[in-house]
């Protein structure tokens, strides 16, 4: 069979597994690989290794029964036999649309093998705290979750998985649109299989959509959830759920014991963009300015205090003008400050540029109250400068 007579509508299919099968290859030891399993099938296909291609996709079909793309593959091998193929998918029994969303999976499994493991880290970690064991990155243009691991602050690549997001993609605005948020987000429940239906599979993980910077951009809707498939599913289109991440059980399994609710990011973006050294020189600025702001307050020096707070910022519905005016009155009554600030962390915004949420626990005391809690903050850089648009507890 020759790519002519096998055309997977898009040839470059299998040109993208011929690229990526190599790689596919390095880590003999590893566990089953659908992607590379997918690749190595589809290029035995290219060679007109027909037999050679069958063993292998009834191999993916052992590991995983439920795998439907696999079974399309054998479906089209099968009827290989008999006839000419002039499409990817000629199984008379699967509609155009299931056929289509098969297609759409195997184009991104196989340009994910395409992908090399990155050497750089996400422009997006700039600090992780030291109980932040792990970081999640989500590429939906590449349908790929990449997990990281915090050493010694920072981020190494751990390992990348294949994912599905919203029916419509990106960029969530309002209750039922079907679309996955962009953002900087954190677990924030652990939601174990017994708990839910057999639709979310082994489990599920909520994150906090939506966060202060949606509600501020006036976006609603709940229950964004990373979490796994039915039984009865091994893997999901690319575009398939309404909002959600949805992982393949095994693979969320492989990932579950590492998270941990209230702690570990959850960051979604369109496309990645990797650390650069003008990151490098910003990160060290908005540390500096963080510092300037906590001394300002350690100092009772209000009035610099007030000037690391944007003119649009707000605070659970208090504008800059309530917050300044309420600053000024409680520090009026205090004879001395003291701030202490640890696990601090900084994610840079995808969506949006120049912004970055820090977070960190605080602990405050002074002449008359003394209180800790867990602070979120998001700074923004406007004409060269750090300030703070959004501020309240990271609960």
């Amino acid at each position: 069979m020759s790519i002519r007579a096998y055309s997977l509508p898009l040839t470059l299919l299998l040109s993208i597994a011929l690229t990526g099968f190599a790689h596919a290859g390095e880590h003999p030891n590893a566990p089953p690989n659908m992607d590379a399993m997918l690749a190595k099938s589809l290029m035995s296909i290219n060679d007109n290794k027909l037999d050679t291609a069958m063993s292998e996709v009834e191999a993916m079909i052992k590991i995983n029964p439920n795998f439907k793309l696999a079974h399309l593959v054998k479906g089209d091998l099968l009827l290989a036999r008999a006839q000419v193929l002039n499409d990817f998918g000629n199984m008379s029994a699967a509609s155009k649309a299931q056929v289509q969303d098969l297609r759409d999976e195997a184009r991104a499994r196989l340009q994910r093998m395409q992908t090399s493991p990155p050497t750089l880290a996400p422009k997006y970690l700039w600090n992780m705290d030291d109980s932040q064991r792990y970081a999640i990155v989500v590429d939906t243009s590449q349908s790929t979750l990449y997990l990281y691991k915090n050493v010694n602050g920072e981020a190494r690549y751990v390992a990348d998985f294949y994912i599905s997001i919203g029916k419509l993609g990106t960029d969530k605005v309002i209750e039922g649109d079907q679309k996955t948020p962009l953002g900087v987000y954190f677990i924030s429940d652990n939601l174990p299989k017994s708990k839910l239906s057999d639709f979310y599979g082994s489990g599920a993980f909520p994150i906090n959509y939506p966060n202060a910077w949606d509600r501020k951009l006036g976006r609603n809707g709940y229950g964004i959830w990373l979490h796994g498939t039915p039984t009865d599913t091994y893997s999901r289109p690319p575009r398939a759920s309404n909002g959600c991440v949805v992982m393949t059980n095994p693979d969320l399994e492989k990932i579950s014991a590492l998270m941990q609710v209230g702690v570990t990011p959850v960051i979604i973006t369109n496309k990645i963009d990797w650390r650069s050294e003008r990151d490098q020189l910003d990160r060290a600025e908005l540390m500096q300015a963080i510092e300037q702001w906590r001394t300002a307050w350690a100092n009772i020096d209000t009035d610099t205090y007030l000037q690391h707070y944007a003119p649009d910022f707000n605070s659970n519905g208090a504008d800059f003008s309530a917050w300044s005016q309420q600053k000024k009155l409680v520090n009026s009554g205090k004879s001395w400050i003291k701030i202490g600030m640890s696990k601090l962390s900084m994610f840079a915004y995808p969506s949006q540029p120049n912004m970055v949420v820090v977070s960190f626990d605080q602990d405050y005391s002074s002449n008359n109250l003394s209180n800790q809690m867990k602070k979120r903050q998001y700074w923004m850089k406007r004409d060269n400068r750090w300030q703070i648009i959004y501020e309240g507890s990271a609960s």
